[in-house]
């Protein structure tokens, strides 16, 4: 992911505290302070706009970080504030603000404070811990005032705290990734699959994403000029990066090589961060020799987290590709069959498969048949590795565009050998419901999976992005 990302934090107090108070400012300032260290160790920028303590202030502090074009912006409540010195800063800047609702410590030491004997100074100890104070007041004011935000409630040495504005900062970093990624579409849809269909429109409109439509003569003027030294420097790729079936024969390995070199030339010559694609044309023509070799060639870019969706499948590459600036994989797959009597779903595709995922070394593998495509080549047989899993679809809905997703696990148990990447996933609320509840929502029959629960950061990054996000479980 780009750690190019910049994120606004501005702390907020009443400035009549402070000659009553001596020493609560500096106190403030130095958790301020350890805010933004700690972001800033995330690999984060953080434009700091310091602390806001009337609503002068809150102009300029809004003016500061709208020109430095922040994705978010963290809003740290350091003591009690006037949602005056607040509401400026939100309504100029229009991206979510996250509220850290940050005491200094776990527990006030009551007997110490207590003890003090002057209540001036108890009152400014009580004013460096009463952020909450604040709080529901801003949000009443962000209510009415249509403005999103979101909380983190804890303390500075609060590990759950922390975790959640990492989430954040890394929902920020993806949000960014979305919109400068550059989508291409190379050929046209699988014909008849309504679902799969989509108003690429839509898709930049949400994403920022850039849709670059390409043309199969490209891909094929790049396979004509590729060489034999490039084809043995892929197939010694293949041989390290897949676990090559003794029954490839050696002619569809350099097949498939020449144009897994096309397509990295593509992608290089398109600047490419994902694609989709699919093409069927007449029996035996020059295209098609080169779709029915793509399935190796487009795993290794799914690997490197460009990610390659087949049957045109366009908000399938998007879910992949979010899932791969996660750091999660991101891997190509449809429901394959149910397992009752274990209580799993079997979720897997023809290719192309995010081979850093998979449970042990990809295999590819020979097939004399396509299912439902024309042509017979090499293809990929993989199961994604055991452990805790997040599935993610991009729907269009009747309202537009939303995530959807869920968390399960991918469990040991058989597979299918039939030259297909398939793994058996279990969900908390049982497969019947499961599959109920997923297909309710109207998402295209294909999704992306990657490993480990991360919903809690796709959460985070549909309210960057201001869409829906609905978890099934």
């Amino acid at each position: 992911m780009d750690s190019n990302v910049k994120v606004g934090l501005f702390g907020i107090g009443l400035d009549t505290y402070w000659l009553q108070f001596e020493g609560l400012l500096a106190n403030l300032k130095g958790y301020q302070e350890k805010i933004k260290n700690e972001i800033v160790a995330f690999g984060i920028d953080v434009a700091d706009a310091g602390m806001v303590d009337n609503p002068i202030k809150a102009r300029e502090a809004a003016d500061f970080l709208k020109k430095a074009d922040v994705e978010l912006v963290f809003l740290y409540v350091s003591t009690y504030a006037l949602s005056s010195t607040v509401l400026p800063v939100a309504q100029q800047l229009k991206v979510p603000v996250v509220i850290l609702n940050l005491q200094p410590v776990s527990q006030l030491d009551y007997e110490n404070f207590n003890a003090l004997g002057d209540r001036g100074k108890m009152t400014g100890v009580w004013l460096e811990h009463c952020q909450a104070c604040s709080v529901p007041e801003i949000a009443a004011v962000f209510n009415r005032s249509a403005i999103q935000y979101d909380f983190v409630t804890g303390y500075l040495n609060d590990e759950e705290a922390w975790n959640e504005i990492r989430s954040w900062t890394e929902a920020a970093k993806v949000a960014k990734a979305m919109r400068n990624n550059r989508l291409g579409i190379l050929g046209h849809y699988y014909n008849g699959m309504l679902d799969v269909y989509t108003d690429i429109t839509q898709q930049s409109a949400v994403f920022g994403t850039h849709m670059e439509l390409l043309e199969m003569c490209e891909l094929k003027k790049y396979r004509d000029e590729v060489n034999d030294s490039e084809v043995k420097v892929k197939v010694d790729e293949f041989r390290i990066t897949f676990n090559v079936s003794a029954d490839c024969e050696e002619s569809e390995i350099e097949r498939a090589a020449r144009t897994s070199v096309a397509l990295d030339k593509l992608v290089e010559k398109r600047n490419l961060g994902a694609m989709a694609y699919y093409y069927e044309g007449e029996t035996g023509n020059e295209y098609e020799n080169i779709v029915t070799s793509v399935i190796a060639g487009n795993t290794l870019l799914t690997g490197k987290n460009i990610p390659i969706a087949g049957e045109c499948e366009v908000k399938n590459a998007q879910a992949m590709k979010i899932m791969a600036e996660f750091g999660a994989g991101g891997s190509f797959s449809e429901f394959y069959l149910m397992d009752f009597t274990d209580d799993v779903v079997y979720l897997g595709h023809d290719g192309p498969a995010h081979y850093a995922i998979a449970g042990e070394q990809v295999k590819l593998v020979p097939l004399s048949v396509y299912h439902g495509k024309p042509g017979k080549g090499l293809s990929i047989q993989m199961n994604v590795k055991n452990g805790p899993v997040t599935l993610l679809s991009v729907v269009e809905g009747t309202a537009g565009i939303f995530l959807l997703t869920a968390e399960g696990e991918s469990v040991e148990g058989p597979t299918l050998q039939i030259g297909n990447t398939n793994s058996r996933y279990r969900f908390s609320i049982g497969a019947k419901k499961f599959m109920n509840e997923w297909s309710k929502q109207g998402p295209a029959h294909h999704c992306a999976i990657g490993i480990g629960h991360i919903a809690d950061k796709i959460e985070k990054l549909g309210k960057i992005l201001n869409i829906e996000v609905v978890k099934i479980c």
